[in-house]
C-alpha cells in the first residue's frame, strides 16, 4: 500500500490524480489517499472526502473552512485550514508521496516542507523550481527525497533518460502545442478574448495554466524546470512547436540518436508514472492510434509574436532573483487578463516593465524570494491601475 497526499485535489491535476488512484486500485496496485487539500471548492472536496476517506483534509480559505466544518459528512476526518494545515500534514510520517498539484507560487512552501521531512514529491507545480530552483536543488542534495516530474514534457525526458549517462546528452527538446494562437498574427493577438485564450486545442487544464500555454510562458517555465530537474545547462534545452501533442519531449545523445516519448495528450499517464516510478502498471487510459495520424510536424517558436517565451530565455540567462519576478509578474498579469482588466498582449508588457524595475539579487534566500514575489505583484497591479 502506497500512502499519498494530494495537494490541490479539486484542480485539473488533482482530479486526474484521483482518477489515476482509482485505476491503480482497480489494477491491483493499492494506493491510499491519506490527505487531500483544496483552495475553496467545498462541494467537490466533500465528495472526495466521502469517496477516498482521507485522514485529514485541508482547505485554504477561512470561509470555505467554516462551511466544510459545518457539513454532516459520513466520513469523519480531521479538517484543517490554510498554510498551517499544509505544513502540519507535511510533518506527519504516515505517508510516502506528496502530489503537489497546487497552482503558482502557493506551491513553493509545500515543496520545501516535503523536502525537509524527507517525503518524495510528484511535482506538477513547476513554479517551485522556477522561483527557487537553486535553493531546492541544494536541499535535495542533502535529502533522501526523490523529486519526480508530473509535467508531460519532463516525465517524457525522465523516461528517455532511464539507463542513459547524463554526460552523453547533447540536447533536451521540449515540445509545445503552440496553443490556440499558433497561426495568429501579432495584430490578431491584440484583440483576443479570454474565452479564446482558454480554448486550448489539445489539453484540458486549469485557467491559469491554459493562459500560460497560450502565451508560451508555460514553456519558458519548463526550460527553467528542466535545468534543475536534470542538472543541465539551459543551452542544452530547446523548444519546438509540435501541434499534434503526440511527442511529449525528446532527448538527443552524443552519438546522434534521439529518443522520443509519445502518447495521447492526457495527464493521467505521467501522473501514474510518477506515483508508480520506476514501475509501470497497467492502465485503461486512451492509446495513440497511429493509423489515424496524418503527420507529426515541428516548427520553431515565433519569439517576436510570443514575447513571454523570449522574456523567459532572457531571465534564465540572467538568473538570480529574476525568475521570481518573472513568475510573480506573470501570475499577476494573467489574473488581470482573466478578470478582463488588461489585454492579452499586455501580459508580456507588464512582465517586462516589472523586470526592468528590479535589481537582481544573485543568490536569494527564501525570505528574499517571498519579499520579491510580493513586490513584483504590487508593481503589476499598481501599473495596471494607473494605465486603466
Amino acid at each position: 500500500m502506497k500512502n499519498i497526499a494530494v495537494l490541490g485535489s479539486t484542480g485539473s491535476i488533482g482530479k486526474n490524480t484521483l482518477e489515476v488512484v482509482r485505476n491503480l486500485n482497480w489494477n491491483g496496485y493499492p494506493v491510499n489517499v491519506k490527505y487531500i487539500s483544496a483552495n475553496s471548492n467545498v462541494e467537490l472536496l466533500s465528495r472526495q472526502i466521502e469517496e477516498f476517506k482521507p485522514g485529514a483534509a485541508v482547505i485554504f480559505k477561512q470561509e470555505s473552512f467554516d462551511e466544510l466544518k459545518s457539513r454532516s459528512l459520513k466520513h469523519k476526518c480531521e479538517i484543517l485550514c490554510g498554510q498551517e494545515g499544509i505544513n502540519e500534514i507535511a510533518n506527519r510520517d504516515d505517508f510516502e508521496l506528496v502530489i503537489n498539484a497546487l497552482v503558482g507560487f502557493s506551491g513553493l512552501m509545500p515543496t520545501i516542507e516535503a523536502i525537509k521531512n524527507g517525503k518524495d514529491i510528484a511535482l506538477a507545480n513547476k513554479e517551485s523550481l522556477v522561483v527557487a530552483g537553486e535553493l531546492i536543488y541544494a536541499m535535495l542534495e542533502k535529502s533522501k527525497t526523490k523529486l519526480l516530474p508530473i509535467d508531460s514534457e519532463h516525465s517524457a525526458i525522465l523516461q528517455c533518460l532511464l539507463g542513459e549517462p547524463l554526460n552523453t546528452v547533447t540536447k533536451l527538446i521540449l515540445t509545445a502545442s503552440g496553443g490556440p494562437f499558433r497561426d495568429f498574427s501579432k495584430e490578431q493577438l491584440d484583440s483576443v478574448s479570454v474565452a479564446q485564450a482558454l480554448n486550448h486545442p489539445n489539453w484540458k487544464m486549469g485557467n491559469k495554466i491554459t493562459i500560460d500555454s497560450a502565451t508560451l510562458m508555460n514553456k519558458g517555465f519548463e526550460i527553467i524546470e528542466a535545468k534543475w530537474l536534470f542538472n543541465l545547462e539551459v543551452d542544452k534545452v530547446e523548444v519546438l512547436i509540435h501541434p499534434q501533442s503526440i511527442i511529449h519531449s525528446m532527448v538527443e545523445f552524443s552519438d546522434g540518436s534521439v529518443k522520443a516519448q509519445m502518447g495521447v495528450p492526457d495527464m493521467k499517464v505521467p501522473i501514474q508514472y510518477a506515483i508508480t516510478y520506476p514501475e509501470r502498471v497497467r492502465s485503461d487510459f486512451p492509446r495513440v492510434d497511429f493509423k489515424s495520424l496524418k503527420n507529426l510536424s515541428f516548427e520553431q517558436p515565433d519569439f517576436d509574436k510570443f514575447e513571454c517565451l523570449k522574456l523567459a530565455y532572457q531571465v534564465i540567462n540572467s538568473g538570480g532573483s529574476y525568475p521570481v519576478v518573472l513568475n510573480a509578474a506573470n501570475e499577476a498579469a494573467v489574473e488581470l487578463f482573466l478578470n478582463k482588466k488588461i489585454k492579452f498582449l499586455d501580459i508580456p508588457y507588464f512582465i517586462k516593465s516589472t523586470l526592468d524595475k528590479h535589481t537582481n539579487n544573485t543568490k536569494p534566500d527564501l525570505e528574499n524570494i517571498i519579499e520579491i514575489d510580493s513586490w513584483s505583484r504590487k508593481q503589476v497591479f499598481n501599473a495596471a491601475s494607473v494605465s486603466a
